[in-house]
């Protein structure tokens, strides 16, 4: 009796490791956790729904994006102008949107309000 005991739970043991492994799709060793600890990845893989080439196009535009603010330093307005522009529900960024937003020459600054008071 403890014999078939042993043998099943060795048996659904490396059934539930199979499943858990290359067996499922999207499961195991072949899929990466999500990001936690880094909150630009983790917003990229919200913005992409996990999809890899997706991933990967926002992570290329984000360094694109990031070198030419670093190398041409362009104006404050024309930052927070494309920060609003490629913001999706408010929070996360699109990265490649932003990427065309800061190097498209003819941006101008918006016209000041006129306040009240």
């Amino acid at each position: 009796m403890k014999l078939k005991l042993a043998l099943a739970a060795l048996t659904l043991g490396s059934a539930g490791t199979w499943a858990a492994g290359a067996g499922m799709p999207g499961t195991g060793a072949a899929a990466k956790p999500p990001p936690l600890r880094n909150p630009a990845l983790l917003n990229i893989g919200f913005v992409c729904r996990w999809q890899a080439p997706c991933i990967r196009r926002q992570d290329q535009a984000m360094g694109r994006a990031l070198r030419y603010v670093a190398k041409y330093q362009p104006p404050a307005w024309k930052i927070q102008l494309c920060n609003r522009n490629s913001s999706r529900n408010g929070t996360r960024k699109d990265w490649i949107g932003f990427d065309n937003c800061v190097r498209n020459a003819a941006l101008q600054p918006p016209k000041a309000r006129r306040r009240r008071g």
